[in-house]
């Protein structure tokens, strides 16, 4: 008999164990992504356009013609720099309309 409360008080303590981990976790994934849809709405709030995955996608694709620009002007590439930044430039200014 006391071989079977050892082992009923053991998986209780060991579901507490599980249970506290799990609740833990939802708790940090949550308010984690509490925080990524207050940024994302912050910043779609900022650019004035809606907050959704298309628009996100948009921003970043953007932001890597900007950064392809800078590239290649720090390459000394004049010519690719002024292509990839007026693509940025025409991109983003399309998305902010």
């Amino acid at each position: 008999m006391s071989v079977e409360g050892f082992f009923e008080s053991l998986g209780q303590a060991f579901g507490a164990f599980i249970r506290f981990i799990v609740e833990a976790l939802d708790g940090f994934f949550g308010l984690l992504g509490n925080a990524i849809g207050s940024f994302i709405d912050g910043m779609a709030s900022a650019l004035g356009v809606t907050p959704s995955l298309l628009t996100i996608a948009v921003v970043i694709v953007g932001l890597m013609l900007l950064y392809a620009a800078l590239r290649a002007f720090l390459r000394g590439s004049i010519i690719g720099g002024i292509i990839w930044l007026l693509l940025g430039l025409w991109l983003l200014s399309a998305l902010i309309r």
